[in-house]
């Protein structure tokens, strides 16, 4: 089973962007964490970050809201992860979260000698998971599409 790998805090006032709101970088942060520890605990191996693709930030987040972040495995290959992230924001008043941001992250494991390492395979198992794990390899030809894009300006 993929349960998600869940964090909940309250966004702080240091957290504040020029408009007021949550700064996009710290949202990034989060993001990064908890696709840290989802892949860490997935591979149970030091993970590094070697992709963060198509970021979408469909509302800001406000200080003060409870901010939850879900992170869980949508897809493998040998060494690779990749987790889904989803940002949910609320009132204190409310009892329901609001998503505010999307996006996917490749991690990679590494042995002790820094080189990439076997993870254990995701196998898919529900319609929402096989769903997920298409919508994972549909971005994987994206993210080639764009790698030689970028070529020239490497």
């Amino acid at each position: 089973m993929n349960t998600p790998l869940i964090f909940q805090f309250i966004s702080e006032p240091s957290d504040v962007n020029y408009g007021g709101k949550v700064h996009g970088g710290a949202v990034m942060k989060w993001i990064d964490q908890a696709g840290y520890a989802c892949a860490s605990t997935w591979s149970s191996r030091y993970c590094v970050t070697v992709y963060v693709g198509g970021i979408r930030f469909y509302q800001p987040i406000k200080i003060g809201q409870i901010v939850k972040v879900e992170a869980h495995v949508i897809y493998t290959g040998s060494s690779s992860m990749h987790i889904a992230i989803d940002v949910y924001a609320r009132d204190l008043k409310s009892n329901s979260f609001e998503k505010k941001t999307h996006c996917i992250i490749v991690f990679v494991a590494l042995d002790d000698d820094g080189k990439a390492t076997q993870v254990p395979k995701w196998i898919p198992v529900t319609d929402e998971e096989k769903q997920q794990e298409e919508y994972a390899k549909r971005l994987m030809g994206h993210r080639k599409q764009i790698e030689e894009e970028m070529k020239p300006f490497l």
